[in-house]
């Protein structure tokens, strides 16, 4: 397979920092004797897509107290969709480990091949998590959050790591888009309710800002009497 100029230089730049990582994670797996393999892949499931962190996002979104907490999420894990799945993984077209080096496929082979799909750079899976925790942190401000939120993402990407479906320097460019995509959102989360709250008086805005999906429960009981 032919790669592009962008991937060949992420193989080169990075072969020392990701066959070392990558190395390790094979030898986790032989001494763990195939234990964790299960518990990776479904850490790897609790990320996919980052369905997780949408509806999160849309219970957030349901009541007024927690709306902007969810449009901030939402805004992020989309914003990291859009960077990571629709612009770079088609330009830079890096094909996964154990589609390269012999030695990453027969690594992925010791775990029972599991099934993968699509380009490797940058991995989804962590761009997700990553923007979607981060964004949270921010819109919360409880600082609390930023230690659990970041082991969370750490997990997501050794195990993406550990299955062989990416390469360390995957992760770690997804985890600086996440972030960045987090700060994206938050910001335009500030100015979407800048707005909101200065023409409160509207009613659409005034609707925004303190509708809670109870009231749908209040309204349907009141409409029975």
């Amino acid at each position: 397979m032919e790669l592009t100029a962008m991937a060949n230089w992420l193989n080169t730049a990075f072969a020392g920092y990701d066959g070392a990582i990558l190395k390790a994670m094979h030898a986790l797996a032989e001494s763990a004797g195939k234990v964790l393999t299960p518990v990776m892949k479904l850490i790897t499931l609790l990320g996919e897509k980052g369905l997780l962190l949408f509806l999160l996002a849309l219970v957030f979104m349901c009541f007024a107290k927690t709306r902007k907490f969810g449009v901030c999420v939402f805004g992020a894990v989309c914003c990291g969709a859009l960077i990571t799945n629709v612009i770079l993984k088609d330009m830079v077209a890096r094909p996964r480990p154990f589609e390269g080096l012999q030695q990453f496929t027969q690594y992925w082979q010791f775990l029972g091949s599991p099934a993968e799909d699509g380009f490797s750079f940058p991995s989804g899976h962590v761009t997700a998590a990553a923007s979607g925790l981060t964004a949270l942190c921010l819109i919360t401000k409880d600082k609390r959050l930023i230690a659990p939120s970041a082991v969370i993402v750490v997990l997501m990407g050794i195990s993406r790591n550990y299955l062989m479906a990416h390469y360390p320097s995957d992760v770690l460019f997804a985890m600086l888009i996440g972030v960045a995509s987090a700060f994206i959102a938050w910001a335009i989360t500030k100015l979407i309710y800048s707005f909101l709250e200065a023409n409160e008086d509207n009613g659409f805005c005034s609707f925004v800002l303190e509708f809670n999906i109870t009231d749908l429960k209040k309204a349907g009981y009141q409409g029975k009497h």
